[in-house]
């Protein structure tokens, strides 16, 4: 390859154009003059590129797009104050074990007294980033190779360093670059899967609680918990792995339902498959019984009792351990275990929100924002993927919107920063393009990250934005209760206003009587497309504080 203008590759072109045949799915961030030819060599492979108007929206950008695709998402930034702006959706990737590259430029060596010079590394390293650097032109192919191994066989977010002095020294390229690598899968130790075995067989109301590291499991989990009579369920980051099967209990843990609640706590034995039971998916341990056998399955040892004690940790694939405690349980038949026709009857009249009745009383101009919730599951389209910011509010979109699978979910709270909605749904909408993308925001998350609404409206995405506006930030207010509180609340603002503005639709909903102009929106979609997002500014009523806010700050 040759760059135009050039007699030769630079190492920035090398970079670039190595991460595009390792085969990185989807680029996002703000180009400056850093990571400008970083940026274009990635273009010039192939990859596409989303320019954001903040490195923020950015970070949040490429950590959705990873979750919701499989493929490996890559974020490029300037050095110094591009991965500053960036470091929030940075650090919700790093511990949110997602496999992403973080092409960032870097201060040369020699350049002491550079305003853009800080220590990058230790920065990255500070939120649960893997370090890497390219550190000339005779090892460009292999560091960005080692970058990206990391990325997929470890999932980690892998911040890899290109100082502008080297990223500008003359290179050789021989390419194509050809890998093919993918997370290990090892199996368990046969005296582990036994005693699992063994586990299920004693247990009368077994449940299997599945979490992120269970999301490409979920044939080989259903398939022994049909076996073996177990309920299912989820952490809240893998919602959707069970959607129609009868005995699905849902999300585990703060967004259960009662009956959910119930059921789980009823259990006997719990297995938690890639899933660390921590004190949001088992409500401080309340949804583990005093005599309930407890067993945690993770590819991870150090995950492996990490949140709670457990009696049986099993080392392997989430996968690989189903099938094989399936191999050995298959000579004695299917047991009836949790799977009554009770219990199944139960999960259908009760186990979802939308089945609970709406209580409490009706605020003049404000919309109860259950009802309103419930009201758009039935009104947007089923083949959604729904991304969730943070905020007292969280729990209706989670919890009241319907999804078809495991990649109609986003849910990146693992920083819990508000903010990095909008530009998560940026980057699931790029993961499933055959998707109605929708957003549950508050109105601070949404302000927060307002210069993302010009992306989407550039890019024509139809992006539902439902913005639950309480003039807030709802969880302090809730929180300190009878607290001053002129620094958490504001003014009214016109959110819909805004997004017009912005060349976005924007509908102020008050009740459940102003809903025709979404339905008529929703209306458009097959043909033509409408010509960017919908904005819903939810004037909603106040919770008293939502039922998972005790739940979040108990563990502050």
């Amino acid at each position: 390859m040759e760059a135009p203008g050039r007699y030769g590759p630079t190492v920035a072109d090398v970079a670039g154009r190595v991460l595009a045949d390792l085969g990185v799915g989807h680029a996002f961030g703000v180009v400056g003059s850093g990571n400008f030819v970083l940026t274009n060599a990635l273009r010039e492979g192939g990859v596409p590129f989303t320019a954001a108007r903040h490195e923020g929206g950015a970070a949040s950008m490429a950590d959705a797009y990873a979750r919701m695709s499989g493929r490996v998402g890559v974020l490029s930034v300037h050095q110094g104050c591009g991965l500053t702006n960036a470091m929030t959706g940075i650090a919700e990737a790093a511990k949110s074990r997602t496999p992403m590259i973080v092409l960032t430029a870097d201060s040369p060596a020699s350049a002491l007294r550079s305003n853009f010079r800080i220590d990058q590394e230790a920065l990255a390293a500070s939120v649960g980033a893997v370090n890497d650097r390219v550190y000339g032109p005779g090892t460009v192919v292999a560091d960005v190779t080692r970058a990206f191994r990391t990325a997929v066989t470890q999932r980690r977010t892998v911040v890899l360093h290109v100082a502008i002095d080297i990223a500008a020294t003359a290179a050789v390229f021989e390419g194509p670059v050809e890998l093919s690598v993918e997370p290990p899968r090892p199996r368990p130790d046969t005296r582990s899967a036994a005693r699992l075995a063994n586990a299920i067989r004693a247990a009368r109301r077994p449940v299997f609680v599945a979490g992120r590291g269970a999301r490409a499991a979920g044939p080989e989990i259903a398939a022994l918990a049909e076996a073996s009579g177990a309920l299912v369920a989820t952490s809240a980051v893998a919602n959707g792995l069970f959607t129609g099967n009868p005995f699905s209990l849902g999300i585990s843990g703060g967004f259960s339902s009662p009956t959910s609640a119930e059921l789980i706590a009823g259990a006997d034995l719990i297995v938690g498959w890639g899933c660390g039971l921590n004190m949001w998916t088992m409500r401080h341990g309340r949804l583990v019984g005093t005599d309930t056998t407890v067993v945690q399955v993770d590819v991870e040892i150090d995950a492996i009792g990490a949140h709670r004690p457990i009696d049986l940790g099993v080392v392997g694939d989430c996968g690989a351990t189903a099938t094989d405690v399936h191999t050995i349980l298959a000579a004695d038949g299917r047991t009836t275990g949790y799977r009554t026709d009770e219990v199944r009857e139960r999960i259908s009249a009760s186990s979802r929100w939308q089945d609970v009745p709406v209580t409490g009383e009706v605020t003049p101009g404000r919309v109860d924002p259950r009802a309103l919730t419930t009201a758009l599951d039935e009104i947007l389209p089923v083949d959604r993927i729904v991304s969730i910011d943070s905020g007292n509010f969280m729990g209706y979109p989670s919890t009241h919107l319907s999804v078809p699978d495991e990649f109609g979910f986003c849910f990146t709270q693992a920083f819990q920063s508000i903010g990095l909605g909008l530009g998560t749904a940026i980057g699931a909408a790029f993961a499933q393009p055959g998707r109605v993308p929708v957003l549950g925001t508050g109105d601070g998350g949404f302000l927060m990250a307002i210069a993302e609404l010009e992306t989407v409206v550039r890019l024509a995405l139809p992006l539902v934005v439902i913005v639950y506006n309480d003039s807030a930030y709802g969880a302090e207010v809730h929180h300190f209760g009878d607290a001053d509180m002129t620094t958490v609340t504001f003014p009214e603002v016109d959110i819909a206003a805004i997004a017009r503005g912005h060349g976005a639709t924007g509908v102020t909903v008050t009740g459940l009587d102003d809903l025709h102009e979404i339905r008529d929106w929703v209306a458009s979609l097959p043909s033509p497309q409408p010509s960017g997002p919908l904005v819903i500014d939810a004037k909603i009523t106040d919770d008293g504080g939502a039922w998972w806010l005790a739940e979040a700050f108990a563990g502050h």
